[in-house]
């Protein structure tokens, strides 16, 4: 019996240090980072940038899985229904709050299958326009459409982020109209932008601001009320529309539901680690970001109230909902 109380000790005393020695472990193997984007997008550059450094600090691959499709919500399905234990990680944009208000249904519930890690950055966007369109500001674009209406198209990386429902919200509040043309990430919208098959679109600065710089896309308005010091000689869209529009951005990371909150801790840790380094902060920062590196508390409380935000934008825009 007095064996048997010993072993019976032992087994309590190992698991009440499981979760604090699996944390301690981790990882012990390598980890997928899935971006629901194409390659070459603002979100893959920052996954990249920040998976090299966390891979080198850990001494773990960290391997970049893009898995593009269904606005974002494939690559996110991939995660929510993945094991919780910490090894498949989505790095997602503020689409992942979005979603909620603009699709019917969706794969998984937004609040309860995913553990909120950490917000990476804060990210700008620029309304952009193919460089022969005649037109150099906002003000021009929203003249020329409503002197031309319906000819004008505008791309999004899906019909499900807030680069769309920014497009949105600047159709309504400036009244004209557009036809929305979906794509599976920043690198071929950018590529039929530069080409002309597309007029205009809203993306991340990270990835645009290269192909402003060599005149292959003519910006019109940086989205927000702050104009961004890596374009300073751009208006900001808060300039020339109604206050209200223009929602900034961002790139968090999360895990599966019900993964220990010691993983989450750790994971955080290493990400808050990797922004801090100055070759990572300098990078996200040349891109028009800003490195943030929240904890898992703070940005869930962010992520929440954006999923509530988010859904009474849509709704007061009268925006309809994705099948």
């Amino acid at each position: 019996m007095k064996r048997m109380f010993h072993l019976l000790s032992s087994l309590l005393l190992c698991a009440s240090l499981s979760p604090a020695a699996v944390a301690q472990s981790y990882p012990a193997k390598p980890i997928r980072i899935i971006v629901p984007f194409a390659a070459g997008g603002a979100v893959d550059v920052i996954a990249r940038l920040v998976g090299a450094k966390m891979s080198e600090n850990v001494g773990q691959s960290v391997i970049i899985e893009n898995r593009p499709g269904a606005s974002g919500t494939l690559g996110a399905e991939v995660v929510a229904k993945s094991p919780p234990d910490g090894y498949t990680i989505l790095q997602n944009s503020s689409g992942q709050a979005l979603a909620p208000a603009l699709f019917r249904t969706l794969p998984f519930d937004t609040l309860k299958d995913f553990v909120p890690v950490t917000e990476v950055v804060r990210s700008q966007s620029v309304l952009v326009a193919f460089p022969k369109l005649p037109i150099t500001t906002l003000r021009e674009l929203v003249a020329y459409a409503k002197a031309k209406p319906g000819e004008l198209n505008y791309g999004a990386t899906g019909l499900g982020n807030a680069s769309n429902l920014n497009m949105e919200m600047m159709k309504r509040a400036a009244g004209i109209d557009l036809q929305a043309i979906p794509y599976k990430g920043d690198a071929p919208l950018n590529t039929d932008l530069i080409a002309g098959q597309i007029h205009i679109a809203i993306v991340p600065l990270a990835t645009a601001k290269p192909l402003i710089d060599t005149g292959q896309l003519r910006a019109l308005a940086v989205i927000g009320p702050a104009r961004s010091p890596v374009l300073p000689d751009v208006p900001t869209s808060a300039e020339a529309l109604p206050p209200g529009f223009g929602l900034v951005g961002w790139q968090a990371w999360f895990v599966a539901g019900n993964t220990p909150r010691e993983i989450v801790a750790r994971i955080h840790a290493e990400v808050a680690k990797a922004l801090r380094a100055p070759d990572v902060a300098a990078g996200i920062k040349a891109l028009g970001n800003d490195p943030i590196g929240s904890t898992p508390d703070e940005f869930a409380i962010v992520f929440r109230n954006d999923v509530e935000r988010f859904r009474n934008v849509v709704d007061e825009a009268q925006i309809p909902k994705i099948n």
